[in-house]
């Protein structure tokens, strides 16, 4: 479909909609200081509450795409019925009382559910955007950024005069992905040429290992995840060495958001550099400030912020790429299967860091601890060696053939 032929509305709508419905996936995180005092939880809390989450995606993922729910029913209708649904188990947490193992149960189903919510999101964007997905994709991720960074900010919005009851913030994301939901089904028309899907298949783990382009893309992509998530759940304890009260919540929305201009501002140089070249320097970078992290820690205050700025910017910024490459490598029939299979792997990894690095907080300190996380993008910059090395544009491309 031509650019000129989609409705004004489509991106805008799209990109609020996912935005709004995707705050969901850190709202627990951005009021931990209040639950652990409210229910005496211990720190590590916040590690197992975002396992949870991920483990929930991991598990929607994969139930979505088997039971190809985007293609027996309209993928409007399944980000509606995801994001009200989500914000239902988002909401219902306000009214427990020091059950924990509820709370887990809840943090897994709005995992479960952001299933229906952000790869959706994708698959609507791909039925109207083919011929710019690479663009589309990284605002689209950038909106994911937003929307993870979003309940931080709100919480920050409240500040120490007028502050938000922790649940009054919970309720209010709840509220803004309902609301996500309903703008899509809307004013998002269901095209007349859907994104072509394919049921899901095991052949696509034979390409990820046979194909070295693919396997390129995919491997450095887990080392992006190994780092990504657990830098999500770990600045705002980062931050708090710092700061205080409503200026950690502050900064950590800025740090997280900061992967909005990484996303964007990556996809306006992949004409130039190509998506391979941009993706391996944000993936350095992003290893490089991890590696910084114990002289960083201790520099002056904007110096340090800045160094967190220019983390979650480079952190958040190569998934895109990552994404655009291995969809462009694989073959065509296998795409929705190879890009299944590496966000379920991915996000798998995103727990064990999680819970490795939340639970060594407990014992090391962040000087120490935060440099392991360039471990990822390191691994991943040598699994991605073949595609940032070669010249760029490709003389002669051949997708999807294994090499």
């Amino acid at each position: 479909m031509r650019i000129s032929d989609v409705p004004r509305q489509v991106l805008p709508v799209i990109v609020v909609s996912q935005f709004s419905a995707t705050s969901l996936w850190f709202a627990a995180n951005a009021v931990m200081p209040d639950l652990q005092h409210a229910w005496n939880l211990p720190p590590t809390a916040v590690g197992a509450l975002s396992s949870a989450v991920q483990v929930g995606f991991v598990s929607g993922t994969f139930a979505f795409a088997l039971l190809m729910v985007a293609d027996r029913f309209a993928p409007t209708r399944v980000f509606l019925v995801c994001a009200v649904l989500g914000s239902a188990a988002n909401a219902l947490t306000v009214v427990l009382d020091r059950q924990w193992e509820t709370l887990l149960v809840l943090r897994f189903a709005v995992g479960f559910l952001l299933a229906g919510i952000y790869p959706v999101g994708m698959r609507i964007a791909a039925s109207w955007y083919r011929d710019r997905l690479g663009a589309v994709m990284g605002i689209l991720i950038g909106a994911l950024v937003l929307g993870t960074a979003l309940p931080h900010g709100i919480r920050a919005l409240g500040g120490s005069a007028f502050p938000f009851s922790w649940q009054a913030l919970l309720l209010c994301v709840s509220t803004l992905a309902a609301l996500g939901g309903v703008a899509m089904v809307l004013f998002v028309p269901t095209t007349s040429s859907p994104a072509p899907q394919h049921r899901i298949t095991a052949r696509a783990l034979t390409v990820i290992w046979t194909s070295k382009a693919v396997r390129a893309s995919v491997f450095a992509y887990f080392g992006h995840m190994w780092e990504l998530y657990t830098f999500y759940v770990l600045v705002p304890s980062v931050l708090a060495t710092r700061l205080a009260g409503s200026q950690v919540s502050g900064a950590a929305f800025c740090a997280i958001a900061a992967g909005v201009v990484g996303c964007v501002g990556g996809g306006m140089f992949v004409h130039c550099f190509g998506s391979a070249r941009v993706a391996a320097t944000q993936l350095a970078i992003s290893g490089a400030c991890a590696l910084a992290s114990p002289l960083m820690l201790g520099a002056p205050l904007p110096l340090f912020l800045s160094w967190l700025l220019l983390w979650g910017a480079t952190a958040a910024g190569d998934s895109p790429q990552f994404s655009t490459l291995t969809a462009q490598n694989a073959p065509p029939e296998l795409v929705g299967s190879v890009l299944t299979f590496a966000n379920c792997v991915g996000f798998a990894i995103t727990v064990a860091s999680i819970e490795l690095f939340v639970r060594c907080a407990e014992a090391i300190a962040m000087p120490k601890l935060l440099p392991w996380l360039a471990l990822g993008p390191v691994l991943g910059l040598i699994a991605f060696r073949s595609l940032w090395r070669a010249p760029y544009p490709p003389s002669n491309p051949v997708r999807g053939r294994p090499s």
